[in-house]
């Protein structure tokens, strides 16, 4: 069994715990995990991908540099958006 997550690239044991919880049958805690992360998911996503992962691993410290063209920067409102839940997020994930 596999996972495709994006939100992975940044809170990959979060993303482990909530798929061990569905496969061992804890359903309650895996959904809870993944309601809670329906925002941040949806960040992720609202741009052209790679354009929100790229600047959420800058924001935590990875060095992955400005998407190539014909890519541009994140909009501002959405790095604001990605700050904010990067922030709210972090004590959990």
């Amino acid at each position: 069994m596999g996972v495709i997550s994006v939100l992975s690239n940044i809170y990959p044991k979060f993303v482990h715990d909530m798929v061990m919880d569905y496969l061992t049958g804890n359903w309650q805690r895996a959904s809870a995990s993944q309601i809670y992360a329906i925002p941040l998911i949806n960040a992720l996503f609202s741009e052209v991908n790679p354009i929100p992962i790229k600047y959420a691993l800058n924001k935590i410290g990875f060095n992955c540099g400005t998407p190539r063209l014909p890519l541009i920067d994140l909009s501002e409102k959405n790095r604001e958006k990605i700050d904010k839940l990067l922030k709210d997020s972090s004590s959990f994930m």
